[in-house]
């Protein structure tokens, strides 16, 4: 397939394809076409990591369980290094390089957290590394487990996101309903201090506020003094809306605020516990 992209910046229309995109990948670029504040970024298809592997082998490997093998394969390939080096240049500072499995978070299965994430990194030899490394951690051992019990070890469509870092002064992430508590009445924010990153894997303890519906803070557990003005927190209940309005039910939401109080989406996908 000639035509098919190997690189699509999220401006493209056809990076909003699960197919191509990944989930990850596909919803950056449904929220760029929105005009939502989504720091800018390209994906590298999952047409890509086909050219660069022999697919049908890997399929065998994994299979065959033999993960050593098929993780064999995936070192030894090259992502599409002169698409990668033309649209690497149309960003500025440090990048986020970030794997979309295509099998993303359907209703039965979460992806989140099965696939790698690497932050703050620099230069284009760097970048074409971590890609590497992205699509090499589709074939970690938890990662194959997981497919096997949720998707199918048939699939190895694999893309991978690279994003512009927001140089966070404030960030976390955000439950458009009470996923505890059942309650849609109600949002549920985590932020801390500095990368949003440090909250989701647990590496910072972060505050904890329960929000209705227009931002209001009607609980909170904060740490130390609090991260979240009340201005933050209707911004916040904005966006959520906005998101849920967009993709039709309630989302798990990466944002992050910079020094100058800008707001911005890292990303967006369904909450799949409601």
């Amino acid at each position: 397939m000639t035509d098919t992209p190997f690189v699509l910046p999220f401006a493209d229309p056809r990076a909003k394809e699960v197919s191509l995109s990944g989930g990850k990948g596909a919803s950056l670029a449904t929220m760029t076409a929105e005009h939502l504040p989504v720091p800018p970024g390209f994906v590298i298809t999952s047409a890509a990591f086909a050219a660069a592997v022999d697919e049908e082998a890997l399929r065998a490997r994994s299979r065959a369980k033999d993960m050593a093998g098929a993780r064999e394969i995936v070192a030894a390939a090259r992502p599409p290094v002169e698409l990668v080096t033309e649209h690497y240049a149309q960003l500025s500072g440090l990048v986020a390089v970030r794997s979309s499995a295509c099998a993303e978070d359907s209703e039965g299965a979460s992806y989140a957290g099965q696939q790698e994430t690497y932050l703050n990194v620099a230069g284009l030899d760097a970048v074409l590394e971590k890609i590497v490394e992205c699509w090499l951690s589709f074939f970690t051992d938890r990662a194959i487990f997981y497919r096997e019990e949720k998707g199918s070890l048939e699939d190895v469509a694999m893309a991978v996101v690279v994003q512009q870092m927001v140089d966070s002064k404030k960030s976390g992430v955000m439950f458009t309903v009470d996923p505890v508590h059942q309650r849609k009445d109600r949002m549920v924010v985590e932020a801390a201090l500095g990368l949003g990153e440090n909250v989701v894997n647990g590496e910072m303890t972060p505050d904890h506020y329960v929000l209705d519906r227009k931002g209001a803070i009607k609980r909170s557990k904060v740490v130390a003094a609090p991260v979240l003005a009340e201005a933050e927190s209707q911004q916040l209940a904005a966006l959520g809306q906005q998101l849920e309005d967009l993709h039709g039910c309630p989302q798990d939401i990466e944002w992050a605020f910079d020094d100058a109080g800008d707001l911005f989406l890292l990303q967006s996908r369904p909450i799949t516990t409601v």
